[in-house]
């Protein structure tokens, strides 16, 4: 599957929005917006996210969008982030569309979190030379819970 990186369009951004609203998707994620069908509150998150100095990027699947990942946070101390529709899980692409954005930003050490049972996107992130330094706890909102995450870093 050809799988490519390209700025973020504004004719992304509905799309994202019906990813990013999948129950599914959701859950497995954990940490998400506090209401993830507010859709004046998903544009002003990223009206922020693009006029900031993070890096996004779409990621096309045989040219089609299929979710994005980006690079974000103060220097020293910046994640990782993907979204992938949940049709596409399984295919390869989030790890593919990492390694493309890891290769983009070479600035080390990267951190990421991921929950705890969310194997699919923590196999992405060990895949790409993330390891995990620790464990924490949060409030996740998609699950109305706290919930335990793994603590992820790339180093130099």
């Amino acid at each position: 599957m050809d799988i490519a990186l390209r700025p973020v369009h504004g004719s992304d951004l509905p799309v994202f929005f019906r990813h990013m609203s999948d129950p599914e998707s959701l859950h497995l994620a954990a940490f998400t917006a506090e209401d993830p069908h507010d859709r004046d509150a998903f544009d002003a998150h990223w009206k922020r996210n693009l006029a900031s100095d993070a890096v996004h990027r779409t990621i096309l699947a045989e040219g089609d969008v299929v979710g994005h990942v980006a690079v974000y946070g103060d220097p020293g101390e910046r994640e990782v982030t993907y979204w992938i529709d949940r049709y596409f899980w399984g295919r390869g692409i989030a790890t593919a569309a990492l390694r493309g954005l890891l290769a983009e930003v070479r600035e080390r050490p990267l951190h990421a979190r991921v929950a705890l049972d969310n194997a699919g996107s923590r196999r992405v992130l060990e895949k790409c030379g993330f390891r995990e330094t620790g464990r924490d706890s949060g409030y996740a909102n998609a699950r109305g819970a706290q919930t335990e995450e793994a603590v992820l870093v790339l180093d130099a």
